[in-house]
């Protein structure tokens, strides 16, 4: 690399200070949901609510206050909610530590802190029983961000609570969209908090039922927790064996983070890079190739096993470029070098994953990062003006890593150096 520093991908950053020491706190999350600084981010099956102007074209991620969203939320408490509707839990218990039992799913996602000035403490013992909470939340500087996935309510309810907003008073479009084709309208702040909240809504709305016993679950610690509610105090498991998750440290479920290898393979001269097109992918497009890592791997064993299921080639050289957060649904895309020998052939009929491999010269590449036709566009998906040449083949965008990966490579931005240290270069 031309410095030591990683880069840093499109969804990454993490810009919000996750304060997780705080999500068993329902003094501070009470608390701070009444902030008038703090902003929510809305999620509808799966789609991110977006504004626009009505005369541009240019959307910007919907950042709604607690005073637009409370008719959506339910009854207070919001967190540490008890056995009956409107009763707060009863403290001490692990079980209800800012459970949240009623109610659209709502996860605490940070505090963007002022760039001036260190991150703020805020320690546990300012918010506590004893402690005015809403007084010291009051102090806090910068914004609270929360996510609220609207799934499950009416929509007739939704879409009056969003007509009534500032942003839609204000002449504003206000409407829900896939975040994966509304990437080109995010900056890298709103990626990266888009790239939290969808994960946490995602997992949240998928995991419904307890893994081990069946029973349903329910959210803890505003959002990152979910546990199984055979453990409620006032279950009733009369007749019934005692779930294995009541056991120990595994009476919660984690936030998963599935990961995957993704790799630009070179060839020794460094005059090649091998790309590869799915068959589920439209034509002309090619890409990296990827795949999940399996239990008992290591990144490096993920790699050289996923270029030989998918592309028939021996790998080596195998060296770490960066990360990036992939929430379609929680995904991170651990990007790689390797290199192989671009004289043997190329296969596809080991796991059929993959319509065509090939090699291709730096050149070929310009020519279509070069191409004016595409240039304007961040997604390769969409469809290409039909009126104008079509250029041999389409690439990922720079925000994806996969972009970046053949990027770094066809500006000669990273060095790959094979088993007897000699570099591609």
């Amino acid at each position: 690399m031309v410095d030591n520093q990683a880069p840093v991908n499109f969804f990454g950053g993490s810009p919000l200070n996750r304060l997780s020491w705080l999500r068993t706190s329902e003094h501070f999350l009470n608390a701070v949901v009444g902030s008038p600084a703090t902003r929510w981010i809305v999620f509808k099956d799966g789609q991110l609510l977006f504004a626009a102007e009505p005369a541009e074209k240019k959307r910007s991620l919907a950042r709604l206050t607690t005073t637009e969203v409370r008719p959506l939320l339910g009854t207070e408490p919001f967190f540490a909610q008890g056995q009956s509707d409107g009763e707060l839990a009863e403290t001490g218990i692990p079980v209800l530590e800012a459970a949240r039992l009623r109610g659209p799913g709502i996860v605490f996602l940070g505090l963007h802190e002022p760039k001036s000035g260190a991150s703020l403490a805020l320690p546990s013992s300012d918010f506590s029983a004893k402690t005015d909470a809403a007084a010291v939340a009051a102090k806090i500087e910068g914004t609270p961000y929360f996510s609220l996935d609207v799934s499950d309510l009416d929509g007739g309810t939704v879409d009056a609570v969003l007509q009534s907003t500032e942003a839609a008073k204000s002449g504003k479009s206000l409407s829900f969209l896939d975040a994966r084709s509304a990437m080109p309208s995010m900056d890298v702040f709103e990626g990266a908090i888009v790239a939290e909240g969808r994960a946490m809504v995602d997992w949240n709305a998928r995991y419904k039922f307890c893994a081990s016993c069946g029973s349903p679950v329910y959210s803890l610690w505003a959002g990152w927790k979910l546990s199984c509610s055979s453990l409620l105090p006032w279950a009733q498991n009369q007749g019934r064996k005692p779930c294995a998750t009541a056991v120990g440290l595994h009476n919660q479920a984690h936030p998963r983070t599935d990961a995957v290898v993704i790799m630009a393979v070179v060839n020794e001269a460094n005059d090649k890079i091998l790309l590869g097109r799915n068959k589920k992918w439209p034509g002309r497009f090619y890409s990296t190739l990827a795949g999940f890592i399996e239990p008992g791997e290591s990144f490096e064993d993920a790699v050289k096993r996923e270029l030989w299921e998918e592309a028939g080639l021996k790998v080596w050289g195998v060296k770490y470029h960066s990360t990036q957060p992939w929430p379609f649904p929680a995904n991170l895309m651990v990007g790689f070098y390797a290199i192989a020998d671009d004289t043997l052939p190329t296969r596809t009929d080991l796991d059929n994953e993959l319509e065509d491999a090939r090699w291709y010269s730096r050149e070929e590449i310009f020519s279509v990062l070069n191409d004016p036709t595409i240039r304007t566009t961040t997604d390769p998906f969409k469809p290409l003006d039909p009126s104008v040449p079509q250029p041999p083949f389409r690439l990922p965008p720079i925000t994806a890593i996969a972009g970046v990966l053949i990027r770094d490579w066809a500006d000669r931005k990273f060095v790959v150096t094979g088993a007897d240290g000699r570099s591609s270069l």
